[in-house]
């Protein structure tokens, strides 16, 4: 059990460094062939550090844990949400790119309709289901990337700004942001198997189903990339990258992780707990991943900002979800 633990952490410790580099080594090279920057935290960034649910989930499904794969990826969605975008808009409210977070929040509740018709009318995801989301994250990126290239006046003005200040400083190597790319891959793809082979040993030692240990535990730690994200966001003024990320790397929680995930081993709703005999993850954790989601981003996009009443909102949201899932 010990040893399970220090192994446990260190495929944390693992996936935090490995992400890390693989943003860095990322943006670098973005960065080098000028890629506006809302660009780089909906998809290159959202994509690095996606990564770790990516692994988590794709080894769990092929080694037969599908309530990890599972769990992981709704679980990741709430707490990037309700946790770390919380975190962010509760500490430094202000306001956002309304046009350019559209695609990203329209692709994600699109998504969203097909994870829950797979969900709620099949009790399961199937490999055409995974192909389905694949293709959606597919049509995302071709729609994001072709009107960065078409659109580079769009660019806000403080945006740019940044962007000459970036250029002024001397950049890596090229060899050496590839290198950070390939070294931090590794490094996820190895903490990603720690991560799920000694979280599984846990479970099972503490009596605590696999699904719950995936909705809290792992999906916090595979989500630990977003938050190192957010908080170097909000230290250098960038909070707007911040949000664009946690956007894109919940669109690519259900997009890119299950799609690959189910893709590899399609798997069936797992069971646990029930509320009003239904299974407790169709009547709380899916919709909550929505709602949560829906608070805020809509408003968002109504307004133009961020109020400091939703990060706390949803703080206090996230905090009941985490007792809820080991009281109840």
């Amino acid at each position: 059990m010990v040893v399970a633990v220090l192994l446990f952490l260190l495929g944390l410790i693992l996936l935090i460094k490995g992400g890390d580099w693989f943003v860095d080594g990322a943006t670098g090279i973005a960065h080098r062939f000028h890629v506006p920057e809302i660009l780089i935290g909906a998809t290159v960034v959202s994509i690095g550090t996606t990564l770790p649910e990516v692994m988590v989930s794709a080894t769990s499904a092929v080694s037969g844990h599908g309530e990890i794969a599972y769990g992981n990826a709704i679980g990741s969605i709430i707490c990037n949400t309700a946790l770390i975008a919380a975190i962010v808009v509760a500490v430094r409210p202000g306001e956002i790119d309304r046009k350019a977070l559209r695609i990203p929040i329209a692709f994600f509740f699109g998504a969203s309709a097909v994870y829950m018709a797979a969900a709620y009318l099949f009790g399961g995801f199937s490999r055409l289901t995974g192909v389905l989301l694949l293709l959606i994250f597919v049509a995302y990126m071709a729609i994001t990337i072709t009107q960065a290239v078409k659109g580079p006046k769009l660019t806000p003005p403080a945006e740019a700004e940044e962007e000459g200040k970036e250029q002024e400083e001397e950049p890596n190597p090229l060899y050496k942001d590839i290198l950070l790319l390939v070294i931090g891959a590794a490094l996820i793809a190895v903490g990603a198997n720690l991560l799920v082979d000694n979280g599984t040993i846990i479970a099972k030692a503490l009596g605590v189903p696999e699904s719950v240990i995936a909705l809290t535990f792992v999906a916090l730690g595979t989500s630990l990339p977003e938050l190192v994200t957010a908080v170097t966001s909000l230290i250098k003024g960038h909070g707007a990258l911040s949000l664009g990320n946690v956007v894109g790397a919940n669109l690519f929680n259900l997009v890119l992780v299950s799609g690959v995930s189910t893709v590899l081993s399609p798997f069936a709703i797992p069971g646990g707990k029930m509320i009003a005999g239904m299974n407790a993850s169709l009547v709380v954790d899916i919709p909550l991943m929505l709602c949560v989601m829906a608070f805020l981003t809509i408003p968002a996009l109504k307004r133009g900002k961020l109020s400091r009443f939703q990060g706390v909102a949803l703080l206090i949201v996230y905090a009941a979800f985490c007792v809820f899932q080991f009281v109840s």
